[in-house]
C-alpha cells in the first residue's frame, strides 16, 4: 500500500491501492491468453486473405495490453520503484506489439507463412514474471527470509 501522506488520486488509491499487484498479475495473464487468440486469428485471417488488407488486431488482445500498460502507469503513482520498473516492462510489450503485428502484416502480404511472435512472448513473459513476484512475494517473503 501507499503512503497515505502521498497518495495523488485520493479514494481511489485507498480502494483499489492495495489489490494493483493483483491487478496487474490477472492482467499479465490474461494478456497471454489472448496473445494465443489473436495469434491464431492472425493466422486465419491470413490464410483466408489476399495480402495484409484481411488481417485486423484482435480487440481482446488490444484491451488487455492497453490495461495492463495503463493499470502499471497507475501502479507508479503507489509504488515508484516497482511501478518503474513494470512500466517500463509493460511499455516494451506495447511496442513489441505493435512492430509484431505490423511483422504480420509483412509475413502476409509476402505471402509467408505466419510466424510465432516471438518477441512479445519474450517481453509478455517479463512482464508476467516480474507481475507475479510483486504480487505473490509478500505471501512467500517469511519462508524466503527463513532460508536466505
Amino acid at each position: 500500500m501507499a503512503d497515505p501522506s502521498v497518495v495523488i488520486f485520493g479514494p481511489l488509491d485507498t480502494t483499489v491501492g492495495p489489490y494493483m499487484e493483483y491487478v496487474l498479475l490477472v492482467l499479465a495473464v490474461s494478456n497471454l491468453l489472448t496473445r494465443k487468440l489473436a495469434f491464431d486469428s492472425y493466422r486465419k485471417q491470413a490464410q483466408e486473405s489476399d495480402g495484409d488488407e484481411g488481417i485486423s488486431r484482435n480487440p481482446l488482445h488490444v484491451v488487455t495490453t492497453w490495461g495492463l500498460l495503463l493499470a502499471s502507469f497507475y501502479y507508479l503513482t503507489l509504488h515508484h520503484h516497482s511501478g518503474m520498473v513494470i512500466s517500463v516492462l509493460a511499455l516494451g510489450l506495447f511496442l513489441t506489439d505493435f512492430f509484431e503485428f505490423e511483422a504480420r502484416k509483412v509475413e502476409a502480404r509476402n505471402d509467408m507463412a505466419i510466424d510465432a511472435p516471438k518477441g512479445s512472448l519474450v517481453a509478455s513473459s517479463l512482464v508476467l514474471l516480474y507481475a507475479a513476484y510483486i504480487s505473490v512475494f509478500p505471501f512467500v517473503a517469511p519462508l524466503w527470509n527463513d532460508i536466505i
